[in-house]
């Protein structure tokens, strides 16, 4: 079941601002802007905002950028695979045909926040707080929930196969539509959690039960 998510406030006619991001330093404010077609290797920056910012076709590579904080933000058909954003804040902001692959987000913070057909297998999402917040159409095989409290989130047509939910609350988390064959999931956690029928015996195999 999708959110009911507040969309990014962005403004028409954005400059762009791309050649300011080859050299970030901590506390870095970017507001107002467009950064498109570029690659931003090698960069070490802690709590870099960005407010009203598009990045397009943009890849972060081999760069750390912990306790950023992002309010109004899209990031589409870019590459953020492996970069540290340990302990981002995220608000109002879309992530639309994005690479995640083992994109660290420990301990962050996301309000009204949406993956739309991200690929982010292997992202860490470990003791993160989530509210309002959307992964539709992604493919997050083994990704990490690790603690996390998913608050309004909703999992619509994903690929969650052996993704990590150890000592995560999954009451009233649909995962009807969802495909995995094996999770890592408590099974005190899954009480109050949606599932198919055909979902199941797969859940069955944590209790023990054996289906004839």
């Amino acid at each position: 079941m999708k959110s009911k998510l507040e969309q990014p406030k962005i403004p028409s006619d954005l400059p762009d601002i791309s050649g300011r991001m080859h050299a970030l330093m901590t506390k870095d404010e970017f507001s107002h802007g467009c950064i498109e077609d570029i690659t931003i290797h090698s960069q070490e920056a802690a709590r870099v905002s960005f407010e009203k910012i598009v990045f397009r076709n943009v890849t972060i590579a081999e760069s750390s950028l912990p306790d950023a904080e992002l309010t109004d933000v899209i990031f589409e058909k870019c590459d953020l695979s492996n970069v540290d954003f340990a302990g981002i804040f995220l608000h109002r902001t879309e992530f639309r045909n994005c690479k995640l692959m083992g994109t660290d987000f420990t301990k962050s913070r996301l309000q009204h926040v949406s993956f739309l057909s991200c690929l982010s297998d292997y992202a860490l999402f470990r003791f993160a707080n989530f509210k309002q917040v959307d992964f539709e159409d992604c493919s997050l095989v083994s990704a990490d929930y690790y603690q996390s409290s998913l608050n309004k989130t909703g999992f619509i047509r994903c690929k969650i196969d052996q993704a990590i939910l150890s000592g995560v609350k999954l009451k009233g988390i649909d995962l009807s539509d969802c495909d995995f064959d094996e999770l890592m999931v408590e099974i005190d956690d899954l009480r109050g959690c949606i599932i198919s029928a055909g979902q199941a015996s797969t859940f069955a195999g944590l209790l023990g039960l054996v289906i004839k």
